[in-house]
């Protein structure tokens, strides 16, 4: 017995989403009903109910009583029969995390758009997507299953085993650029969906690389063949945008129309690619970390309000140390960009204070409020447990590779977890999670548990300066450009203020001031918009310029607003200061034990 969901798009003008769920006889008098109120992978409660309009329930044409629950749950009486449910849902977020409508395009995951009838969330779930009557050019991707008689990018009905499939299967629907390629003998979809002026070619030969090299790392042991029947990348390309959200055999992304390779540049690199191929590396990997392996606490799912865990380091945290990793191991990119890569990585966790403040077990825990609903404080009282959690990944892998000579390495602990999930593993709890450092210490032989759970719990700079010595990379502290906070000066004369800021309509919008700077201590905060320095207008352009040139001896006065409000301060810049990490390479033979895959 199923049920069918029923998707029509004509009122795209008005962003709005038309819904029904047909629900053939059952046995029960009254049905539940449900919408989720965040997205797996995304640990903020979203409450998408907010977006629901006219919901109606109706059985042998006479309308049923909607029962008010809560915010996101309603109950209806149906004694039995064969009923129909009809809503609609707003939808105009181009996040990759929600839903979106207009006349160019429409995009929706499960949980913002399909209401659950609680007592069929294990029966299978038909979709029809109707053709919508404004556009012939419209085509469909997506993950979800296709019958037998629905033809790739079709219109028509899709099919899902339960909801729970069902949500986890987001449809990207447009008049998109459609790439196909194969991987370990699976298909592969690359949609692009958007303005984009890509060498599609290269940048099929750049992700298939990524997608081998993820499978070649888990499923050596087990065949080489992935997890999936095919896999979908679903790519939203906006003048401006990033963002990524894995599913069991797709990925939602979200990118700029400048992050692809340049067909009239055949050997250029751009800074926009490498991150778009360091992102779709990323949701690739969590097909295993994550959407299989993982936490027990998501075992299953429970989207009605916050499911806690101490574990998003792992999970999050290697994926992150994967990510441009594989570039390198894949010949995307050479060594010497893969430090610089990782050298930005350690500085942006050991600029601000945050590491300093919170451990990456608190980091995990409080992702639902303090990582993803970020306040202005965030740079100096919390740390990510997606970039320390790359370092502890890091910590871990050269400390198996110091152990064994090169012979073992993180391949080796990702491939015994696989392992133990295929047995038959149903996920990790805090203390089951030991058993990935209990594999690292059965390989090395050699006491590392102690070390490695004090990084975890402790609130200081992982130690990674000798240790990478040991593989010839020189970890030495750098100063950072006024202007560009993440790049390393060559000046002599550099001024350090402790901002961060982008470009407002007139002046410099602060983003974050880091504690103990002379910016703090001047009584500038975020969201001020520094408009003069010295009596100078500033921009973008010339701020640097100004500041390169004052002295670091006096106070100068810096003019912003807050609020509507003009106010002056005086600021007296200071020595540039030693805040960032460059890795250098000094010994190429030494870190060929580094660079080895196992």
């Amino acid at each position: 017995m199923s049920i069918k969901y029923t998707v029509n798009f004509d009122l795209a003008n008005q962003h709005i989403y038309q819904v029904t769920i047909q629900i053939p006889a059952h046995k029960q008098k009254q049905l539940n009903l449900s919408l989720p109120a965040w997205i797996p992978g995304s640990y903020m409660i979203r409450d998408f109910a907010k977006n629901i309009i006219d919901l109606r329930a109706s059985a042998n044409g006479q309308e049923i009583e909607v029962e008010l629950i809560d915010k996101q749950s309603w109950k209806i009486s149906t004694l039995g029969q064969a009923c129909e449910i009809s809503y609609q849902v707003y939808a105009y977020d181009s996040s990759v995390r929600t839903a979106y409508l207009d006349q160019q395009r429409a995009f929706f995951n499960g949980t913002s758009l399909f209401i659950s009838v609680d007592e069929f969330a294990d029966a299978p779930q038909q979709v029809e997507l109707q053709k919508p009557s404004f556009t012939d050019k419209w085509k469909v991707a997506t993950g979800l299953q296709r019958p037998n008689d629905t033809i790739v990018y079709q219109f028509g009905l899709y099919q899902a085993d339960n909801y729970a499939e069902l949500i986890d299967c987001p449809v990207e629907i447009g008049d998109f650029t459609h790439l196909e390629f194969e991987v370990a003998g699976t298909p592969h979809y690359l949609i692009l969906n958007g303005k984009h002026f890509a060498d599609c070619q290269r940048l099929i030969k750049d992700v298939s690389k990524l997608c081998q090299h993820h499978i070649d790392l888990f499923e050596r042991e087990t065949g080489g063949k992935p997890p999936f029947n095919e896999y979908w990348f679903l790519t939203n390309i906006l003048p401006s945008g990033f963002g990524g959200l894995e599913h069991k055999n797709s990925t939602a992304l979200l990118c700029s129309t400048f992050d692809f390779p340049n067909i009239n540049k055949p050997g250029e690199l751009s800074e926009g690619y490498k991150t778009f191929l360091s992102l779709a590396s990323h949701e690739y990997f969590h097909n295993w970390n994550v959407c299989r392996i993982k936490p027990q606490e998501f075992i299953p799912y429970q989207l009605n309000s916050e499911s806690y865990t101490k574990q998003l380091w792992a999970f999050e945290g290697i994926t992150s140390y994967y990510d441009d990793l594989s570039l390198y191991r894949t010949n995307i990119v050479e060594f010497s960009d893969y430090l610089k890569t990782k050298s930005k990585t350690i500085s942006r966790v050991n600029r601000g204070k945050g590491q300093l403040k919170q451990n990456l077990i608190e980091s995990s825990f409080y992702t639902w409020t303090k990582f993803y609903q970020q306040g202005p404080d965030a740079a100096n009282n919390i740390v990510s447990y997606y970039t320390k959690g790359s370092l502890v990944a890091l910590w871990l892998d050269l400390n198996i590779r110091k152990h064994t000579g090169s012979a073992k390495s993180l391949d080796d602990v990702m491939r015994a977890l696989w392992q133990e999930y295929l047995d038959g593993g149903e996920g990790y709890s805090g203390t089951q999670l030991e058993t990935v450092i209990d594999i690292a210490e059965s390989i090395t032989q050699a006491p590392i548990k102690q070390a490695f759970f004090d990084i975890l719990n402790g609130k200081d700079i992982v130690p990674l300066t000798e240790l990478l010595a040991e593989f010839g990379v020189e970890y030495k502290q750098a100063a950072s450009k006024i202007n560009s906070p993440l790049d390393i000066s060559a000046e002599n004369h550099s001024p350090y203020l402790g901002i961060i800021y982008k470009e407002a309509k007139l002046g410099l919008e602060i983003a974050q001031v880091l504690n103990d700077s002379p910016a703090e201590q001047a009584g500038l905060s975020v969201q001020d918009v520094i408009v003069a320095l010295d009596n100078l207008v500033v921009n973008t352009g010339n701020f640097s310029n100004i500041a390169n040139n004052l002295n670091l001896d006096k106070s100068y006065p810096i003019t912003y607003v807050r609020n509507g409000e003009l106010f002056t301060t005086q600021v007296q810049l200071v020595k540039q200061m030693n805040e960032l990490v460059e890795l250098k390479l000094v010994d190429e033979e030494k870190a060929k034990g580094w660079q080895q895959i196992n």
